[in-house]
């Protein structure tokens, strides 16, 4: 099997997804092996921290608590025994058994308000939004905690000086950007979610096998361009009509020109599907619909064992489970909520958050009635809301409440704070209220 081998041009490249910053190869660590030396070589500088600091947790602890926690919702879940459902009027709401924010998440955040705590006087700077949601990016704003500019997916790090802190996201960031922040000297403080570092050791497992990564993905993504970067070879594949072409090749062969235009940028550099799919490992990014990714890998495996048999499977795939156990149960809290009779579903995330699309995608395949919305801003005025579908396509709806009793599902993303979700709520009862005292228009039968 063809090894590929990293260029400076190369690397320069690879920098344009994640910054405008160029490094050579040695220095972005452009093997596989050596990209993992260098990732841990920096995690073990002095002025690398992913603990977040004890002096400030507290604080910020308290701060989180005023800010994102819902009474509404915690009231809720008291009363077990009534199942996670609510009713006020004649508006009943069926809660997920799990919503809302995740651990990482959480401890994301919390880092990041421990952070602007431990360093009151320094400029903070952050590599991307923390998470995805408005709210919670734009109170860090409020904070004085700087966003790197980014435009055409190219970051712009020369605002950033000697001394400054940095805080890495949620989603992660790249090895170049990381390798840029320590030899520039700057304090690192890093809230990338475990989940996402497993899906990096993964690959490091790939790479060990000399297989080459299949990531189940969105190439534009922020963790996807972050994972991309810890990757030797790979192949960013969205959904399982891409899947099926690739095995359909690995089977078959094909057009080797069609294959690289098809995955434009969704592959490593010098990528040649006749020689770099001999051997694939599977993982994704955490937040992708779980039972895809899973489909996806047994595709793959079905592939390898048509093509090489039983004898020699485990020489051409590899697997490891690398789905995020909260996106999980978040997705599998919204198929036992469908099982419910219910008139709608409110979705609650931000609107460039890929767990919460796929949340809204689960209700969509099975015909039910959802609504997709980021902020309490897209309930109303009056009886009409501003959703989107799982495609991302924004539709204004007049009339979306039913008259009478009405049954709503209800559920959150990861990065979707309590409060949003009770504030959503608080407005559906109200235009709900409002709605239900208005008299029908002359002449109109009931």
């Amino acid at each position: 099997r063809k090894s590929v081998v990293s260029t400076p041009a190369a690397a320069r490249r690879a920098v344009v997804m994640g910054a405008a910053v160029e490094t050579d190869t040695e220095e972005a660590g452009g093997g596989g092996e050596s990209k993992r030396a260098m990732r841990r070589k920096i995690m073990s500088s002095e002025n690398f921290n992913r603990r977040g600091f004890k002096d400030t947790k507290e604080d910020a602890a308290g701060m989180m608590v005023d800010e994102f926690t819902s009474s509404l919702l915690v009231d809720i879940k008291k009363v077990r025994e009534a199942m996670n459902v609510y009713k006020r009027g004649d508006v009943t709401v069926r809660l997920a058994e799990a919503y809302g924010f995740c651990w990482g998440v959480e401890r994301a955040v919390a880092i990041a308000y421990e952070t602007r705590k431990q360093f009151p006087n320094e400029k903070i700077w952050i590599t991307n939004e923390i998470i995805h949601n408005p709210l919670v990016n734009q109170r860090l704003k409020e904070m004085n905690v700087y966003f790197v500019p980014e435009e055409n997916m190219k970051k712009d790090l020369s605002g950033i000086g000697k001394g400054d802190v940095v805080v890495l996201p949620a989603f992660g960031a790249t090895l170049q950007e990381m390798n840029y922040l320590d030899n520039l000297g700057c304090q690192i403080v890093d809230t990338t979610c475990p989940w996402v570092s497993k899906v990096w050791n993964a690959l490091d497992k790939h790479r060990r096998a000399d297989c080459t990564s299949i990531i189940h993905g969105k190439w534009k993504h922020e963790e996807t361009i972050a994972t991309v970067s810890m990757a030797e070879t790979y192949l960013i594949i969205l959904n399982l009509e891409q899947a099926e072409y690739v095995c359909n090749y690995i089977l078959n062969g094909g057009d080797k020109e069609e294959f690289l235009k098809k995955f434009e940028n969704c592959h490593s550099e010098g990528f040649d599907p006749e020689t770099d799919l001999v051997a694939v490992g599977v993982a994704n990014q955490t937040t992708m619909l779980k039972s895809e990714t899973e489909a996806m890998a047994k595709m793959f495996e079905k592939c390898m064992l048509r093509k090489y048999g039983p004898q020699d499977l485990n020489a051409h795939f590899v697997s490891f489970n690398t789905i995020c156990d909260a996106t999980q149960e978040r997705q599998d809290a919204m198929f036992d909520l469908l099982k419910e009779p219910l008139d709608l579903m409110i979705v609650v995330g931000g609107f460039n958050s890929s767990n919460t699309s796929h949340l809204q995608e689960i209700p969509e395949k099975v015909g039910m009635k959802s609504f997709w919305v980021d902020s309490p801003e897209c309930v109303g005025p009056g009886n009409k809301i501003i959703y989107r579908m799982s495609d991302g396509t924004e539709i204004v709806e007049e009339n979306f409440l039913p008259k009478g009793p009405v049954t709503i599902g209800v559920t959150s993303g990861a990065s979707t704070p309590d409060k949003v979700l009770e504030d959503v709520l608080e407005r559906i009862f109200l235009i709900h209220a409002i709605d239900a005292e208005v008299p029908e228009p002359a002449g109109v039968s009931k």
